[in-house]
């Protein structure tokens, strides 16, 4: 069984932060976004990956080849065009055999070997209080009756939640490439789920599937509310230790970090080589590297390589970044 995993994307609502690194690459609990994903699929039992890479392609193929001692193969998507365009450029590696697509910022909790054994097209779906922003489903039953990608007018709260298990993949490439050749466009992009309506429209049938959890990383505030969600499911109790640190679980903390008369947590992961001196920090995200001292950081995230001294802030920094004894 194929994974399909696009991460080709520019990820511009979480500027500053993906101008220097891909979305998929960012750090959430201890864990990249991609990292979550591909070790949920392989708990699944599906071991090949087929990874659509775009913007900063290089770094996110070299990350996963370094970390993963798995069968991957790499497809580049040499144009921004959506994600029925992205899903068409990978169609050579999984034409002949069933599909789980899984978009790159998806992090789930969903019963995949039971999606897997049940067999036939499938489609994780969550309710969702604005389904503007979303393909939507109408079901009867388990049964798609109509897909619609990010309807005007309300006609579903089910939205798609990024998981595509597919059988007939023949009839998916088909129906892409007549997107393509009939320039058919959803908001400027061929959207797969355009794709998927043509399938049910050729006769394809559609069932869906729940998810337990689905966490959103597209913008600053998601990604702090994901990071709060992976990390109160690792349980854990508030520790202290000695006259360095008190350290408020759950937390992740990296390897080589430094924490020095600090309260750490709750909700905080903290990246390998980080130091923490005088401060508090809680809610937060920071990233390799990055030294805090004399501040009180809540619901921020800090890039690799960054100094915040003296500052009572809410940040949302990039790498490389300093923020430097800050006045009120």
């Amino acid at each position: 069984m194929k994974a399909l995993i696009p991460v080709a994307g520019t990820g511009t609502r979480l500027r500053p932060h993906t101008w220097t690194i891909p979305k998929a690459l960012i750090n959430v609990a201890g864990k990249t976004i991609l990292g979550h994903i591909i070790d949920i699929l392989l708990d699944a039992g599906i071991d090949e990956f087929v990874f659509v890479t775009g913007y900063m392609g290089d770094r996110v193929r070299q990350w996963t080849e370094e970390t993963y001692d798995i069968s991957m193969e790499w497809v580049v998507q040499k144009e921004m065009a959506g994600l029925g365009h992205a899903v068409l450029q990978a169609g050579n590696e999984f034409a002949d055999e069933p599909v789980f697509v899984v978009l790159g910022d998806t992090i789930f909790k969903a019963d995949i070997e039971g999606v897997l054994e049940r067999g036939g097209n499938s489609l994780g779906v969550m309710k969702v209080d604005d389904p503007s922003r979303f393909g939507v489903v109408v079901v009867e039953g388990e049964k798609v009756v109509k897909l619609v990608e990010k309807p005007d007018q309300p006609i579903s709260h089910l939205a798609i939640a990024g998981l595509y298990h597919i059988t007939d993949s023949e009839l998916l490439l088909s129906s892409l490439e007549h997107l393509v050749k009939e320039n058919i466009r959803t908001r400027g992009e061929f959207q797969l789920t355009d794709a998927l309506a043509l399938m049910l429209e050729g006769g394809a049938t559609f069932r869906t599937f729940g998810l337990d959890a689905w966490y959103d990383c597209g913008v600053p505030a998601t990604v702090l509310e994901t990071n709060r969600a992976l990390l109160d499911a690792s349980g854990g109790r508030a520790t202290e230790t000695g006259d360095q640190a008190i350290i408020v679980p759950p937390v992740h903390i990296g390897d080589d970090v430094e924490l020095t008369g600090s309260v750490v947590g709750p909700h905080v992961t903290l990246g390998n080589g980080t130091i923490i001196r005088g401060s508090v920090v809680r809610n937060s995200i920071i990233g390799e590297n990055s030294v805090v001292e004399g501040g009180v950081l809540d619901a921020s995230i800090i890039g690799d390589n960054c100094l915040v001294r003296g500052c009572p802030l809410n940040l949302n920094i990039g790498d490389s970044s300093t923020i430097d004894r800050c006045e009120e």
